[in-house]
């Protein structure tokens, strides 16, 4: 009896190890989708993540309202999960411009390797993508180190609008501060 269950033993631990070094595992840096290389996969996830970046450098850390404009559809809403919802473009600017004028300077990073994107297509053409990732929000008073606010996760859609790439709907949730 002990012989058999040796075997059987031995028998699955062989399938396994033969599955496992069949899998194709994607190499640092490269862009997967559903275990497939693809490359309007790759160019739309360099794009998001370089707006991702603008949006929140231009936007929140710099207070440069012009250029998040330029970002945003004009069919906008954002879901925060304290905060609630704001329902325009025009709003969300005003409370982008409000946290600049707090006694501190707030700023946003994105927690590396979070950043994730599923594209968005109708009948084989791409018309959108779903972008989810975590972020750090920061504190900076004049003459002290910058520390840790809260973190938060996010999910974006974005929709191309005549051939731009525009933010149309945010979900802002999981907010967790960190106390000092």
């Amino acid at each position: 009896m002990n012989n058999e269950l040796s075997q059987i033993l031995l028998l699955l631990l062989v399938i396994i190890i033969s599955n496992s070094s069949c899998t194709n595992h994607p190499t640092k840096g490269e862009y997967f989708q559903h275990g497939i290389k693809d490359k309007e996969y790759q160019e739309t996830y360099a794009e998001l993540r370089k707006n991702d970046s603008q949006l929140f450098d231009l936007g929140f850390n710099q207070c440069d309202t012009i250029e998040l404009k330029k970002l945003i559809s004009d069919d906008f809403e954002f879901y925060h999960d304290q905060s609630g919802i704001t329902d325009s473009k025009e709003r969300f600017i005003q409370t982008v411009s409000g946290l600049c004028n707090m006694s501190y300077r707030a700023t946003r990073e994105l927690k590396k390797g979070s950043l994730e994107l599923f594209l968005l297509k109708n009948n084989g053409t791409l018309y959108g993508a779903i972008q989810k990732g975590e972020h750090m929000f920061y504190g900076k008073e004049k003459d002290k180190p910058k520390y840790l606010t809260s973190t938060a996760s996010f999910t974006h859609i974005w929709i191309k609008e005549e051939g731009m790439w525009k933010l149309k709907r945010v979900l802002s949730y999981n907010h967790k501060a960190v106390e000092h």
